[in-house]
């Protein structure tokens, strides 16, 4: 099989333990179907019409046929002992899967709309999604992407290990939610505002009474 994918795509370098676990994996997953499968096979087959005679092509076509359907018929057999490989081949793409659609969801999301996310303890599965991330953060430019993705990591964490997720505290879609440095900032104004009135009604007072003083010693004189 591997000789034979040599000869059909010399430009494409694959190990033939990694060809024999992709095809496996197409296999089980029932990307092609039968009718598929038969019609990638016979478009595997050269056209030998081109450079040689019906007569020369003939034995050589029917030895592609076999060596093809032998192929084909190989991988239908699954060595038990590659198990423990594909079904782990098969849960990386899921969580691939499960990380990118969480980062396309995150990034569709306001921040004061996203879920709070619950404290998850560390284990090696956990951190089976960092590996993943470095794609996505070396393509990140900005703040407000890097924090989408890390965002997404952790709800794609907690989707992969059936963590629940509250929804607790966050706004609406009729109302939106203020920030927590918003309020802060607001209340320091508003008390700044009102120490702000105090000393100025002190002042006035103080103008006022300056200037009581001041009349009575002028009618003193008088």
């Amino acid at each position: 099989m591997h000789r034979l994918f040599a000869e059909l795509e010399p430009s494409i370098t694959v190990t033939e333990q990694n060809l024999a676990d992709l095809v496996r994996y197409f296999l089980r997953s029932n990307i092609f179907d039968v009718t598929e499968l038969e019609r990638l096979r016979r478009e595997a087959v050269p056209s030998s019409g081109e450079n040689a005679t019906a007569e020369e092509a003939a034995p050589q076509l029917t030895e592609q046929t076999e060596n093809v359907g032998a192929a084909v018929n190989t991988l239908v057999v699954v060595d038990s002992n590659d198990d423990g490989t594909i079904a782990q081949e098969l849960e990386l793409e899921q969580m691939r899967s499960t990380l990118e659609e969480a980062i396309v969801k995150t990034r569709s999301t306001r921040v004061e709309n996203r879920p709070q996310l619950p404290r998850i303890a560390l284990s090696k599965r956990n951190q089976g999604l960092n590996p993943m991330l470095v794609t996505y953060l070396e393509a990140s430019r900005e703040l407000c992407e890097t924090d989408s993705i890390i965002f997404g990591a952790a709800l794609a964490v907690c989707r992969i290990i059936g963590a629940k997720l509250s929804t607790a505290g966050r706004a609406t879609g009729q109302s939106s939610a203020v920030p927590a440095w918003r309020i802060r900032i607001e209340e320091r104004i508003a008390r700044a505002r009102a120490l702000i009135g105090r000393l100025l009604q002190v002042r006035q007072y103080q103008a006022k009474d300056c200037a009581h003083r001041q009349d009575g010693v002028c009618w003193d004189k008088c």
